[in-house]
C-alpha cells in the first residue's frame, strides 16, 4: 500500500498517514465568509488541499474519500455589507458562494464532496452549545454563551502558546462579562435588524468557532482523519474549534492530522490595499491569466512555505504549460508516474513532482523530435506522453477543464513576418530604426518578442492589449 506522510501542526513532525477507516477517508478544511471576491491568498488552501484530495482518491479510491469545506454564510462582515448597500443577507451570500465556485473551478479545484452553509446547522449548533453549558465548559453572561478556556486543560497545544502568551500577543475582546478574557463567544444576542436564531439562551446567533464544530461532528463524526486551513487560521479559530470540540464529546480526537499552509505573498511584498498590490483571483482572470497559470506557479512552492506570486513566475508558468499542452496534444493519460505520486506522498511535494514532469517533458520532446531517427531505449511517445498527461493531471494541471486558453491567442504571424522583413532590410542597410519602432510598439502591446538569424516569434503576455497593435502595418 502506498505510503502518505503529511507534517501534524499537531505534534510538529512529519507522520505517516494511517486513515482511521481506509473505506472511509475524511478531511474537513475551513471555507470562506462569503462577503466578498476571493483574493490570490485565499486560493492557496483550496489548490493546496484539492492536490492532497485528488491524492487520497488516488490512494484509496474516489468512493472512499470525503471532503468538507464550509461556507460562513452568517458573520458581522456579510451584515456589514448588507446594511451597507441594502441588498440582502441571502442575495449577498448566494451570489458571493457563486463567485467563489466559479474562481475556485478556474484554478482547477475540484468541488468538495460536501459544501455545508453555515445557516444549515444552526440547530446541530445550538445543541452543542447546551451541552457544554451542561457540562460546565460554558457558561451564560449577559445574553451571550462563552467558552470556559480554563475548562480545557490542553488549551493552546496546536499553536503552542500558553494562555497568558496568547492574552499578551492577541486582540481579545475585554468584556465585563467574561471570567477570563480568552473565553470566547459560542452565542450572541441579536438585535432586531440583525439575523438570529431562537434558542434557550433568546434570539441570536452563533459565533464563528462553533460553526466548524458542529458541522464537522454532523457531517464526519466525533473524529476523522484531516482538519486543514491557512496558518493563519491556527490561532484562534483551530485552537477553539478543538477545546469545544474536545469538550462537546471527551470519547472523541476531533482531528488526528492537523494541515496549514503558509501565506502568501506578492512581488516579495505582504498583500495590502495601501501597498496596490491587492487583487482577486478574478482580477487576474479578467487580466488574462488563465486559471491553470495561477495552479502551476502556486504549486511550484512549498505549501509549508512562504509563496510568492510574481508576474515573471506567471510569464514562465504560462510558457511551460502551453508547451505541455501542445507536446501532449492528441494523447491520452494513462498512470501518473511512480516518481510523482511518492512526492506527492511526501508531505505534498509539488514543486519536486513539478521537476518531474519537466523531466517527463524533456523526454517526450526527444522521442517525438530527433528520437525517431535515432536508436533510443526510450518508450514509444503515446507512452510518455500517457505518462506526463496522468501524472499532470494528479496535480490537477493538463485536464480538458482547464484547457482551451493556449490556442486562444490572437494570430500575430503577420507582425512576426513584417517585422522579420524589416530586420532583414535592416541587415543590408544597417538602419534599425523602423525594427526598433515596431518591437517597441509590439512590446508596448504586451507583446513578448523573440528575434533570431533564422524568424521571429511573437506570443501574447500576460498584459497583452490587442487594441495597441491598430495601425502598426
Amino acid at each position: 500500500m502506498t505510503v502518505i506522510k503529511l507534517t501534524n501542526s499537531k505534534t510538529r513532525k512529519k507522520e505517516v498517514f494511517k486513515p482511521i477507516d481506509p473505506n472511509n477517508v475524511r478531511m474537513y478544511v475551513c471555507g470562506p465568509t462569503v462577503y466578498d471576491r476571493a483574493h490570490i491568498g485565499n486560493a492557496r488552501p483550496v489548490i493546496v488541499f484539492d492536490v492532497l484530495y485528488r491524492l487520497l482518491r488516488h490512494v484509496y479510491g474516489k468512493d472512499h474519500v470525503t471532503y468538507v469545506r464550509n461556507f460562513t454564510d452568517v458573520d458581522d462582515k456579510i451584515n456589514k455589507k448588507a446594511q451597507d448597500t441594502g441588498r440582502s443577507i441571502k442575495e449577498i451570500t448566494d451570489e458571493t458562494m457563486q463567485w467563489y465556485l466559479d474562481d475556485m473551478r478556474a484554478v482547477g479545484a475540484l468541488d468538495p464532496d460536501k459544501m455545508p452553509r453555515a445557516t444549515e446547522f444552526i440547530g446541530a449548533m445550538i445543541t452543542m452549545i447546551e451541552g457544554l453549558v451542561e457540562s460546565g465548559h460554558a457558561y451564560v453572561a449577559e445574553g451571550h454563551v462563552l467558552f470556559s478556556v480554563e475548562s480545557y486543560k490542553d488549551y493552546g497545544k496546536l499553536s503552542g502558546r500558553s494562555i497568558d502568551d496568547m492574552i499578551a500577543g492577541a486582540r481579545v475582546e475585554i468584556a465585563p462579562y467574561k471570567r477570563n478574557p480568552m473565553d470566547f463567544v459560542l452565542w450572541k444576542p441579536s438585535s432586531d435588524d440583525l439575523p438570529g436564531w431562537d434558542s434557550p439562551w433568546g434570539r441570536g446567533r452563533p459565533g464563528w468557532h462553533i460553526e466548524c464544530s458542529a458541522m464537522s461532528y454532523e457531517l464526519l463524526g466525533e473524529t476523522f482523519d484531516i482538519h486543514g486551513g491557512g496558518n493563519d487560521l491556527m490561532f484562534p479559530h483551530h485552537e477553539n474549534e478543538i477545546a469545544q470540540s474536545c469538550c462537546a464529546h471527551p470519547q472523541g480526537g476531533f482531528a488526528n492530522y492537523w494541515l496549514h499552509n503558509e501565506m502568501l505573498q506578492v512581488e516579495g511584498k505582504k498583500m495590502s490595499k495601501s501597498l496596490g498590490n491587492f487583487f482577486t483571483v478574478r482580477d487576474l482572470l479578467d487580466q488574462g491569466v488563465p486559471g491553470e497559470v495561477i495552479r502551476f506557479v502556486f504549486l511550484s512552492t512549498h505549501y509549508r512555505k512562504p509563496m510568492d506570486w510574481t508576474a515573471e513566475k506567471a510569464e514562465q508558468a504560462k510558457a511551460k504549460l502551453k508547451k505541455w499542452r501542445k507536446l501532449t496534444k492528441g494523447f491520452a493519460p494513462t498512470e501518473p508516474i511512480k516518481e510523482v505520486v511518492e512526492a506527492l506522498c511526501d508531505d505534498l511535494n509539488t514543486h519536486y513532482a513539478l521537476g518531474k514532469l519537466y523531466a517527463l517533458s524533456d523526454m517526450l520532446e526527444y522521442v517525438l523530435g530527433r528520437g525517431k531517427t535515432q536508436k533510443h531505449d526510450l518508450p514509444e511517445p503515446e507512452v510518455v506522453a500517457g505518462w506526463l498527461l496522468a501524472s499532470a493531471n494528479l496535480l490537477g494541471l493538463l485536464t480538458p477543464e482547464l484547457g482551451g486558453w493556449e490556442t486562444s491567442d490572437v494570430d500575430l504571424s503577420s507582425y512576426a513576418d513584417h517585422l522579420f522583413a524589416l530586420r532583414q532590410s535592416a541587415m543590408e542597410s544597417k538602419d534599425f530604426s523602423e525594427v526598433d519602432a515596431l518591437k517597441t510598439a509590439l512590446l508596448d502591446a504586451g507583446v513578448e518578442v523573440r528575434m533570431s538569424k533564422t524568424g521571429v516569434e511573437l506570443e501574447p503576455g500576460l498584459n497583452f492589449d490587442a487594441s495597441k497593435l491598430e495601425g502598426l502595418l
